[in-house]
């Protein structure tokens, strides 16, 4: 017995803290499509399309997931985060800032995916250590071979994070 094929209707997802409806897309649409050519969210990138590079990472309950992979069905009644919903070009977020600071970047294709993993592993873990900081960052590729500054911009994060925090607690 053949699987119904899911019809097309609207979809509505929370992305960056914000209710969005597209209509007349299909459930099983990759959740990449949909944030980069209906919401026009131009932080995630289409790498693979095999869900191995980590280009295409958001961040869905504050798990790093792979949007090229992952249908858009999946995120509905959950919170997206895409690149875009960190900061700002005039408040960067701490991670971002980060990246910036350690030059972390040649061609820059794979940061999405480097920085939505970094952010993930920062929000549960505000003291990785570097093997924890690789293993976070293990299955996204870089391939202008820039690893060693992204682990220093991952350090650095930690610390801008951690002193951001410490700053609220006096206040």
């Amino acid at each position: 017995m053949a699987h119904p094929t899911p019809h097309a209707g609207p979809l509505t997802l929370t992305v960056n803290g914000a209710s969005r409806t597209i209509e007349g897309a299909s459930p099983d649409t990759p959740l990449l499509y949909i944030l980069r050519n209906d919401f026009e969210l131009n932080g995630p990138k289409y790498g693979c399309g095999l869900g191995q590079c980590g280009a295409c990472a958001v961040i869905v309950d504050g798990q790093p997931t792979r949007s090229c992979v992952v249908p858009a069905s999946v995120a509905i009644g959950r919170e997206v985060t895409t690149l875009e919903g960190l900061g700002t070009p005039t408040a960067l977020h701490p991670v971002q800032r980060a990246f910036i600071d350690e030059q972390a970047a040649q061609c820059g294709y794979c940061l999405n995916g480097m920085i939505m993993s970094a952010k993930a592993l920062l929000d549960r873990n505000p003291y990785p250590d570097d093997d924890a900081i690789r293993d976070a960052l293990r299955y996204n590729l870089c391939r202008c071979g820039t690893h060693f500054e992204i682990v220093k911009a991952v350090r650095r994060a930690a610390d801008y994070l951690r002193a951001e925090r410490a700053h609220e607690s006096e206040r």
